[in-house]
């Protein structure tokens, strides 16, 4: 088991066709892909109705990003289903559970209280899936290609955003937003056909019963080591942060809130292209502190109202700065052993996608006293400064978690 936090060998020559060659990972890639564009469709039309309803930066924010705070429920309780050894059916299960709370969200006159519930329910279960999916990336693709994986999944993530914040504006200018649910639930239920006709059951998982108890062991392992605590804070504080930034784009400008979330993707998709296959495993082990400044940096002009374009451009460069997660990831999968990584990955997710969510209620809460460039600026430049106080944290050297025991 490795254990040391230096840069991964390169990887050998491979590129993202390879990758789509293989059936599962390419099943596993399109399910993803149509998730995350009915997450950008429904999000966007939740976040645009209830700003219609209450004109509040604070309820606006968090219904765009509230599912989030949800996921570290799945952390703290049941993550362990991840390695369970069914988990081609545990994640097809997930995501059926996903589909039905999109579409609950069609429902005409719905209270904005059931709307806020049953985000929770989907970041619960989100939560879930993105573990038991990583985990499953994992054992389909060779070790040496996981770094250029999870590229590729974050360029997809943020090229199907792009999409799905401009597509979602112009259907809201001819739709309402329960139409706009109606085609995020569509997508959904494609994604999880397309999972369930490419996806094979995995058999060379030990047989552990999942659950609390198993839950508890290895997060506890996980967060008595040094190193894997560190990287988990790099992973989760400053980006949060920065999506925090992002939930106030609609209060700051209405009409350009599409165009900004838009340029946000769009600089991830760049930043990840570009670390992610471009550079080698040796080049972005040095980049991670330079790209965690980028992500942060170019917000602190919102508090002095620069004209809309200068925004957009610099929206679009701090994009690039959120590629810093996949050599942060790398690290982490390797202090990780492969009974409990669809756990552990699972925990760096749902701690990111927490700390999105609480970015977006720091943020909201901020701007109900200042105004909404104000706390954009205060949220970069808080950022910032955890940033600086982590690198000292940052391990040299680290040791591994040990795997679990099987259970009969």
């Amino acid at each position: 088991m490795p254990t040391s936090t230096a840069a991964p060998a390169d990887p050998p020559a491979t590129g993202y066709r390879s990758l789509l060659r293989n059936r599962e990972f390419a099943g596993l890639y399109a399910g993803f892909t149509l998730t995350v564009a009915a997450s950008t469709l429904s999000g966007f039309a939740l976040g645009t109705l209830v700003d219609h309803q209450t004109a509040s930066p604070f309820l606006t924010a968090v219904s765009m990003y509230g599912a989030t705070f949800a996921t570290v429920l799945g952390a703290l309780t049941l993550m362990s289903v991840a390695d369970g050894s069914r988990p081609r059916r545990t994640l097809v299960i997930l995501q059926c559970a996903a589909l039905v709370g999109v579409a609950a969200q069609a429902v005409p006159g719905l209270p904005l209280a059931v709307r806020f519930a049953l985000l929770l329910a989907l970041g619960f279960f989100q939560s879930l899936g993105a573990g038991t999916r990583m985990g499953l990336i994992a054992e389909v693709v060779p070790a040496a290609a996981y770094a250029l994986a999870r590229s590729l999944m974050n360029i997809t993530a943020g090229g199907t955003a792009v999409l799905g914040y401009a597509v979602g504006a112009a259907l809201l200018r001819r739709l309402s937003p329960r139409e706009v649910f109606v085609i995020a639930a569509v997508l959904t239920g494609l994604g999880v056909a397309v999972i369930a006709a490419t996806v094979r059951e995995r058999s060379i998982r030990p047989s552990r019963r999942p659950g609390l108890r198993q839950t508890w062991t290895t997060n506890t392992e996980l967060f008595s080591r040094k190193g894997p605590r560190a990287l988990l804070l790099n992973l989760w504080v400053p980006g949060g942060l920065i999506v925090g930034c992002e939930a106030l784009f609609i209060s700051y400008a209405p009409a350009h809130a599409g165009v900004l979330l838009a340029a946000a993707s769009a600089g991830m998709l760049l930043g990840d292209l570009a670390v992610g296959r471009l550079l080698t495993a040796a080049q972005r082990h040095r980049c991670v502190f330079a790209l965690r400044l980028l992500l942060a940096a170019p917000y602190l002009l919102f508090g002095f109202h620069p004209p809309a374009p200068v925004l957009t451009a610099a929206v679009f460069v701090s994009g690039a700065g959120f590629a810093a997660t996949l050599p942060l990831q790398e690290r982490l999968l390797a202090l990780t052993p492969d009974p409990v990584r669809g756990q552990v990955q699972g925990v760096e997710s749902a701690g990111r996608m927490t700390w999105q969510g609480i970015g977006a209620a720091i943020g909201g809460g901020v701007a109900q006293y200042l105004t909404p460039g104000a706390a954009i600026a205060a949220l970069a430049a808080l950022s910032l400064a955890v940033t600086l106080a982590s690198r000292a944290c940052e391990p040299a050297g680290a040791a591994g978690l040990r795997p679990p025991p099987a259970r009969p």
